[in-house]
């Protein structure tokens, strides 16, 4: 019995990945490859991808937004958990990270249900909500630059649908949320979000310690 989360110690992990990760054999690829990239500790983790396509089969998800492509692991984790007909708008600038995920989008049949938008996410999202979009997303994932995680998160609420779920990504930011002398833009920039979550009236919050900390927001009808 334990009142708070287990410390993990790698063997533990590896029990944890052996008895309930169920990894398709694309994602593995796509995970191995990327651990070979110089920035490869972008990538959220395993455990993460299979909690949120659990997560989007509960909630019966159709429409997705992510913020943050990098190789595609999480697009194609979301994807292949959607229903044929659905779609998840990824947003991204790199041109060059994207080139991986496509790759392993296509290899896996899901090159379908994502539209790929290369450009600032501000601007895809303030297109989408000058389209009229507004309430139309059941889902929306934040993995992308700190500093503009705040209009990130608001406009993601604002296009989600009553009801819909919002994950934010490393909310825990490697324990830098606590070192007092670092203020760097991009720590000050998740703990004012962390904070403004915690007490916003619009949403039911839990902070998850899994992989780098995720946030799941729900936006209250």
């Amino acid at each position: 019995m334990s009142n708070r989360m287990l410390q993990l110690t790698d063997a533990l992990y590896d029990y944890m990945h052996a008895v309930s990760l169920r990894e398709p054999e694309v994602l593995i690829r796509l995970r191995a490859e990327t651990a070979k990239h110089p920035r490869g500790g972008m990538q959220i983790s395993p455990e993460q991808g299979q909690l949120m396509r659990l997560l989007i089969e509960l909630l019966g998800v159709k429409r997705i937004i992510e913020i943050g492509v990098f190789t595609g692991y999480s697009s194609l984790s979301m994807a292949l958990a959607l229903p044929p007909d659905g779609r998840l708008i990824a947003c991204d600038v790199s041109e060059e990270f994207t080139a991986i995920a496509r790759r392993y989008w296509r290899d896996a049949g899901v090159d379908g249900r994502i539209d790929l938008r290369l450009a600032p996410a501000v601007e895809t999202l303030d297109r989408l909500l000058a389209d009229g979009a507004d309430g139309s997303f059941d889902m929306a994932f934040i993995d992308a630059d700190k500093e503009n995680y705040d209009a990130y998160f608001e406009k993601c609420l604002t296009l989600l649908r009553p009801g819909g779920l919002l994950l934010v990504d490393n909310v825990l930011w490697s324990g830098r949320v606590i070192k007092a002398d670092d203020k760097t833009a991009d720590t000050e920039a998740i703990r004012a979000l962390n904070r403004k979550l915690h007490a916003d009236a619009r949403i039911s919050m839990c902070m998850l310690p899994i992989g780098d900390g995720l946030t799941l927001a729900r936006k209250r009808p």
